[in-house]
């Protein structure tokens, strides 16, 4: 699903995102409502953020978080009742024309697909934010998603991949 949205663009770099889990919905701008591996997932744009809430989890990354959220971690693995969670960040830095190109791939790999969500902001074609479901190889037992973050006037893409995983 593509949302052409109509706010500011919220966020100005990658360094400045933080993370959070386990906080309530948030006002989000744009909302897939999703069913994979028994669970409701809603993919949720917030500005120029995201949220998953995933059955008994809520990942939010995101300038404006409150109070105990931390910088965006490279790594990250928390074990919930029933479930593993595990999260993964990086950052990719291009060079005008290869960031260009990028979103583009991005926004062409994504386009269609019912079990994404990306979200354009007025003011460049290239501020993007895009989640998706990601195929974990275990249907049932385990769900995935990635996201990506970019930002034009840094032509950074903050990358994000996280699994949750059934246990009992």
């Amino acid at each position: 699903m593509l949302a052409a949205l109509d706010t500011p663009y919220a966020d100005t770099r990658a360094d400045a995102l933080a993370f959070a889990v386990g906080l309530p919905p948030r006002d989000a701008l744009a909302v897939l409502h999703l069913e994979r591996s028994g669970l409701r997932v809603q993919l949720r744009l917030l500005g120029a953020s995201h949220q998953v809430i995933a059955g008994p989890l809520s990942e939010t990354v995101a300038c404006d978080l409150p109070d105990g959220a931390r910088p965006l971690p490279a790594r990250m693995r928390d074990a919930l009742p029933g479930w593993d969670y595990d999260f993964a960040a990086r950052t990719a830095v291009h060079d005008d024309a290869a960031f260009a190109r990028a979103v583009d791939a991005l926004r062409d790999r994504l386009a269609g697909r019912p079990d994404a969500l990306t979200g354009t902001y007025p003011g460049s074609d290239h501020a993007v934010t895009a989640l998706a479901l990601d195929d974990t190889g275990a249907p049932g037992a385990a769900i995935g998603w990635r996201t990506w973050h970019a930002y034009p006037q840094t032509r950074e893409i903050v990358m994000t991949r996280s699994r949750l995983v059934r246990t009992s």
